[in-house]
């Protein structure tokens, strides 16, 4: 397996897609891993309307064609009619991992009441990890990176510490993390000596 890590970052919205407004997903992802991931990686990108069949065909090309072990999406997780990428989502994955929504969800409750409204999932399809994250910038680092303290410390994890390991349970290369941003977690007996 190469140690090169491909990630698909799929950004959903009808406004953004057809040039009402600039895209702000895909930008604040870019931004977010390039401070986190101390692994070599790039990114495949894609900017997609709310559409069902579009965001399950696109996830598929990620996972099945392009060989993404890792598949972020931003938008399209509320209650409105057009909010469907976790049905689009749950449609082409083999087994769900309930787990990160749940902790989606408690992560920004710290910072809003509405986020109970949020259906963010994630799945695994084949070798691929796929992840639902809120629309916000702020919002998506907040989910990936945790809740911090005044004084920085981490007062509650991000999703993200448990996103490495989960990629080598599946298949995926080995991702090693920048621990003052947010420290991947693995059993002792899954650690290799960092590289030089």
């Amino acid at each position: 397996m190469s140690d090169h890590l491909r990630i698909g970052l799929v950004s959903i919205s009808d406004r953004a897609s057809d040039g009402r407004y600039e895209d702000q997903g895909i930008p604040a992802l870019k931004d977010w891993l390039g401070r986190a991931l101390t692994s070599p990686w790039s990114a495949e990108a894609r900017l997609i309307p709310d559409e069902r069949p579009l965001i399950e065909r696109t996830l598929i090309e990620l996972a099945d064609d392009a060989g993404c072990s890792l598949i972020l999406t931003t938008g399209g997780t509320g209650p409105a009619p057009r909010d469907v990428t976790p049905e689009a989502t749950l449609a082409v994955g083999d087994k769900e991992m309930p787990g990160f929504g749940e902790e989606m969800r408690r992560i920004s409750l710290n910072f809003v009441p509405t986020a109970i409204l949020s259906r963010q999932v994630a799945v695994i399809r084949g070798k691929s990890l796929i992840v639902n994250l809120p629309g916000q910038p702020k919002s998506i680092r907040e989910t990936l990176e945790g809740v911090r303290a005044a004084d920085g410390s981490v007062r509650h994890v991000g999703i993200f510490a448990a996103i490495p390991y989960c990629v080598d349970l599946i298949g995926g290369p080995y991702i090693e993390t920048d621990e003052a941003v947010i420290k991947a977690f693995r059993p002792k007996s899954a650690i290799r000596p960092r590289q030089a």
